[in-house]
């Protein structure tokens, strides 16, 4: 049986480009239908494109993976996700910009603790920039808050005769024609 190759891309949102990672991973020489993306947050791994990437991957396929903050940013998850890849499934995984991510290259057991232990350290650091992000979005929202600006939709000033008519309308007393006749709201 032959093993395939399989590219994973991940952006925070819909405006971000995957356009850096697709090349990487044409680079890889990883066709199209074998490249799945998913535009959406890293903080867990329930995202339908890598869900479904996680039950089509076998035993000898590689995953290619752009960077370690692409594939998440919380460390239990990143480890538990490349456990179940490499372990359970025994699939390899390459992260291209850190080649001591590779499974493919280090199959003997001291090149598995060097590897274990880089993702360790760098699936804490990723995890650790989720953080900052986090408390520099806090830090941003709570000083646009001091300063007055205003969140959300402009909230909307219902006069006391639109009180009373849709207390009527409540109440039966009107229909629903009556009362948006009575308040100029067009049907």
């Amino acid at each position: 049986m032959e093993h395939r190759k399989f590219g994973y891309i991940r952006v925070s949102s819909k405006d971000q480009n995957e356009g850096r990672q697709l090349e990487a991973m044409r680079k890889m020489g990883i066709t199209e239908r074998d490249i799945y993306l998913d535009k959406q947050s890293g903080k867990n791994f329930e995202r339908a494109n890598y869900q479904l990437l996680k039950r089509i991957i076998r035993k000898g396929d590689i995953l290619y993976i752009h960077s370690l903050d692409r594939f998440g940013r919380n460390k239990e998850e990143i480890l538990q996700e490349w456990n179940d890849l490499t372990k359970k499934i025994e699939a390899d995984i390459v992260v291209l910009d850190m080649p001591l991510l590779d499974t493919t290259q280090y199959k003997d057991s001291m090149g598995t603790f060097i590897a274990d232990l880089v993702l360790q350290i760098l699936s804490w650091m990723a995890e650790e920039e989720r953080e900052r992000i986090r408390k520099r979005q806090r830090e941003g929202i709570d000083l646009a808050l001091k300063n007055g600006i205003q969140f959300g939709r402009t909230p909307v000033l219902v006069s006391e005769e639109f009180k009373e008519v849709y207390r009527k309308w409540k109440s039966g007393e009107l229909t629903a024609v009556e009362a948006m006749q009575e308040t100029g709201v067009k049907n």
